[in-house]
């Protein structure tokens, strides 16, 4: 997962949106980690579940890298609005956690990355992912380069 966040960073812009799905431990955080990784950010990605967002600054002229986790929060956009994300995307890279239902307002171009693991198997280490790209920014980009 970290390494598929690495090789997903090279394709990232400022204002770039890009939403993960799946289930508790699947590894949206992993991949969030390599995806820092590959912007070049300052600072160790780790789960913001309990403060929601952090920003990772770039560590040269890269964009920066929001990081947010919406699993608690249950409305929808309204209820992230405190997080100020419409004002932090045109210049950053913004991956939202659990945003599926809740932040797709922001853009109209964004990129969805679902991941899929066994759930309960905690020897399944195979994760199975979808990323689809919305909207004009994605059209016609090449995410098959994304596979291992």
């Amino acid at each position: 997962m970290r390494d598929l966040g690495r090789r997903l960073a090279k394709l990232l812009r400022a204002g770039d949106l890009v939403l993960l799905s799946g289930e508790l431990g699947a590894g949206k955080t992993t991949l969030t980690r390599g995806l820092g990784e590959g912007l070049g950010v300052r600072g160790a990605v780790t789960s913001p579940t309990f403060v929601i967002a952090r920003v990772h600054p770039s560590l040269g002229d890269g964009p920066p890298l929001v990081h947010v986790d919406a699993y608690r929060l249950a409305g929808g956009l309204d209820e992230m609005e405190d997080l100020d994300l419409d004002v932090s995307l045109p210049e950053s890279v913004v991956v939202v956690e659990w945003g599926e239902g809740k932040v797709e307002e922001l853009a109209e171009d964004r990129m969805h990355v679902d991941i899929h693991r066994a759930v309960g198997d905690t020897t399944d280490e195979v994760r199975h992912v979808t990323v689809r790209g919305m909207g004009a920014r994605w059209a016609g980009a090449e995410l098959g380069s994304l596979s291992a």
